[in-house]
């Protein structure tokens, strides 16, 4: 083929990708390429939160046992949970905010107002707390001095509408309550739901881990709970689901997971991976050195505010 028909057929090719006629193979890591996204993630084994570059590098870190969530908000700023807390941390190291729990903590959340909510797990406890520190508002979900223990909650939202949405990981099931408490929507979540995710048009977004044999699965149901997407098991080719762990929805339709590897899969699968709509896998992160098992994700390069509602993590 002469020189003016490769580059013509190589033209041809990129259409057809840009059109949505040809699906693009994932970009791999270190092919200058095929740039990735930036991102921030929590590293529940290792025990940090790391920011890493569109080609997958790590460009900042801090210590964080055990998180399950994080948030980048519009100043830059992490908000993360550290086992038993919430921190928010600057990218200069500066702790700017700190709330600590004889709970164990796994949600957290910046609110319009200023003020952090917090799902505290064993305690059963969703609270509202102040910039110093002080809780301004609560709703228990068990009886005083009850303990729910380890698995009774994993990834809860304040909903801009002031309820609360609750993957309730030990139950195998994702509840909606208002604000005293009533059960107004609720699930089933086989394999236990670890994050949970409000659309705008009102359908909820879950991903749910490997408990009693289930297999790992994220799927979209709508107001009436019927499922109207998922990806399970085996479903993308090249990406194995383990343990779903972090959600986020993308503009484009598009939604990024994060395959947690523990429970004796460590290195054996992507990281994080993002999927369209129709279940082809179009970037993954792998890097098994820099990351251990991915709990939570979000995008930077992802337009909107998070603290507004605007980012769907």
């Amino acid at each position: 083929m002469t020189q003016s028909g490769k580059l013509a057929s190589a033209a041809f090719l990129a259409a057809l990708v840009a059109t949505g006629s040809l699906a693009a193979e994932p970009p791999r890591q270190g092919d200058p390429q095929n740039r990735g996204h930036a991102f921030a993630a929590a590293d529940y084994t290792q025990g940090k939160v790391l920011v890493v570059s569109a080609e997958g590098r790590v460009e900042w870190e801090h210590e964080a046992p055990n998180s399950n969530d994080l948030w980048v908000l519009p100043s830059g700023n992490l908000l993360f949970t550290t086992g038993h807390g919430v921190l928010e941390v600057t990218r200069s190291q500066q702790v700017v905010f700190k709330y600590e729990s004889q709970s164990e903590i796994y949600a957290c959340q910046r609110l319009p107002n200023g003020n952090t909510f917090v799902g505290e797990c064993t305690a059963g406890r969703l609270i509202e707390v102040a910039p110093d520190g002080k809780i301004v508002s609560e709703l228990r979900l068990l009886p005083p001095g009850q303990d729910g223990g380890h698995t009774y909650m994993r990834n809860a939202r304040h909903l801009s509408n002031g309820h609360f949405l609750v993957a309730h990981y030990g139950l195998d099931v994702v509840r909606e309550y208002d604000a005293t408490g009533r059960v107004v929507f609720q699930v089933p979540a086989p394999g236990g739901p670890h994050s949970v995710v409000r659309l705008p048009h009102s359908h909820t977004l879950i991903a749910c881990g490997d408990q009693r044999g289930e297999q790992a699965r994220v799927f979209e149901v709508d107001r009436k709970g019927r499922t109207v997407w998922e990806v399970k098991g085996d479903d993308l080719p090249g990406a194995s689901l383990k343990f779903m762990g972090g959600l986020q929805r993308l503009p484009n339709g598009n939604t990024v997971i994060t395959n947690w590897l523990g429970h004796g899969h460590l290195g054996e699968a992507p990281l994080i991976i993002e999927v369209t709509p129709d279940k082809r896998v179009v970037w993954t992160y792998a890097d098994h050195q820099a990351m251990k098992t991915a709990s939570s994700v979000q995008l930077l390069d992802v337009p909107g505010n998070a603290v507004k509602g605007e980012i769907l993590h």
